[in-house]
């Protein structure tokens, strides 16, 4: 819940501090060749991080929604835990984790503070949109920043719609 309640530099200084040279990064470049701090990977870790207890607590309330008798019921027919996870389990929660992979996913497209802290604000290698919405607007390229706001607010309301279409064609379905 860390990334919920802290400010995004803050956990971007957190996650830079840790995967910067000073903290695992120079292992990580040693041993792997990888380098996370002012790359795509970094990027995407910070972006993940702040995006995933966004994820974890819509799942989590899925599973939790799942009634015992059922599970119970599964073990009676003589289902392995696999067999309880595919058939009966993921039937039930798939709504929560097509839900909290598109509120996940918008998040971690509109983080700005903890990507720029791990990743920076390198255009054409780790320059997100929200980045390159703020530099146009810093740059008073007032349309260019326009066209990506047009962009990003297209594609958040697209996948809101989304989940919400699939949400009713499931209600219809019960």
């Amino acid at each position: 819940m860390a990334p919920l309640i802290l400010p995004p530099t803050l956990l971007g200084y957190y996650l830079l501090t840790l995967l910067g040279q000073r903290g695992l990064g120079a292992w990580l470049e040693r041993t792997l060749g990888l380098r996370i701090v002012f790359s795509l990977q970094g990027a995407i870790i910070a972006a993940t991080v702040t995006a995933l207890p966004l994820v974890v607590q819509t799942i989590q309330i899925s599973i939790a929604s799942i009634s015992k008798e059922v599970e119970e019921a599964g073990r009676v027919d003589g289902c392995t835990k696999w067999q309880m996870f595919m058939y009966i389990q993921m039937p039930l929660i798939w709504r929560g984790l097509v839900g909290g992979g598109v509120l996940g996913f918008l998040r971690a497209m509109g983080d700005f503070g903890a990507t720029l802290m791990v990743a920076g604000d390198i255009p054409g290698k780790t320059q997100t949109m929200s980045m390159a919405i703020y530099d146009a607007a810093q740059a008073n390229n007032i349309s260019q920043a326009n066209r990506l706001a047009l962009i990003l607010t297209s594609i958040g309301f697209g996948l809101m719609f989304f989940v919400i279409q699939l949400r009713k064609k499931a209600n219809e379905n019960l």
